[in-house]
């Protein structure tokens, strides 16, 4: 998309709607029935993003709380607006939907339930300004911390990303965070495989980003999970499955691939080593 080409969203009652600017930056929440946590963030951003933005909250059915969360809020569709992912649902397939629908230079992947990294937008915007094209953020390092949710879920998380970092060499310290910033050209080039499963697909992206060796960027986040209430997706189950099958698989080929050390910039310090 050219700067200053139209783009149209459709919105539930099928009509496009114009967005007649190009927005630096795009945020894509997936949602399913977030609407009193999706009331207050949607509140939240415009006081702490300070560059032109657009938000698109993706949902997989038309009867989501956040859909009317989102009409009774009255923003402008150019600024605001829901779409209907019809390519199937969770996370990965919403994300695909989310991005299709953008016209931002930047996309920020982000969740409608945690408070706390909105605060950290400033700072990654910084590194992609600065020259990076994909920035993760950390709550296991350079001072970020997770609070709340679920406590099994929050052990397994931390272990299996100091292990990752570690035997895989890689250059995120939290691979598995949902708070993902890109290049909006970019996600293409990802080939993104994961199952519908959780938040597996950041993961996979974590790692196909450094497959792809993008100058890399990572910022550390207060994760507050839930503050506001709602219900967690989290099923021990089939969430080990398919991190487990992404950890061997990102395990294998970073090592393979670990030819020269890899490294994040963190905003306002510069390099960062394993």
């Amino acid at each position: 998309m050219n700067p200053g080409e139209k783009h149209t969203a459709t919105l539930e009652r099928g009509e496009p709607v114009a967005v007649p600017h190009t927005p630096t930056l795009s945020i894509v929440i997936p949602v399913r029935n977030e609407g009193l946590n999706l009331r207050i963030m949607l509140k939240i951003l415009p006081a702490v993003v300070e560059v032109p933005h657009e938000v698109i909250v993706v949902h997989d059915t038309p009867g989501d709380d956040s859909v009317s969360t989102v009409a009774e809020l009255g923003i402008e569709p150019n600024r605001l607006r829901a779409v209907l992912n019809s390519l199937g649902n969770g996370v990965a397939n919403a994300i695909r939907a989310g991005v299709t629908e953008s016209c931002g230079d930047y996309i920020l992947i982000f969740a409608a339930d945690e408070v706390g990294p909105v605060l950290a937008i400033k700072e990654m915007l910084q590194l992609m300004d600065g020259g990076c094209d994909f920035v993760s953020c950390t709550r296991y390092a350079h001072g970020g911390r997770r609070l709340g949710g679920s406590w099994i879920g929050g052990v397994m998380s931390h272990t299996a990303n100091h292990l990752f970092h570690w035997y895989a060499r890689s250059a995120f310290t939290d691979s598995t965070t949902g708070v993902k910033m890109f290049r909006r050209e970019l996600f293409p080039s990802f080939h993104l495989e994961a199952r519908n499963v959780g938040w597996a697909v950041m993961f996979e992206m974590a790692i196909r980003a450094q497959l792809l060796d993008l100058e890399l960027g990572e910022v550390p986040i207060i994760s507050i999970d839930r503050l506001y209430g709602g219900k967690s997706t989290f099923k021990l189950g089939p969430w080990v499955v398919e991190y487990l099958r992404w950890f061997l698989w990102g395990a294998k080929e970073l090592r393979r691939a670990s030819g020269r050390p890899r490294a994040c910039r963190l905003a306002g310090v510069g390099q960062l080593g394993r």
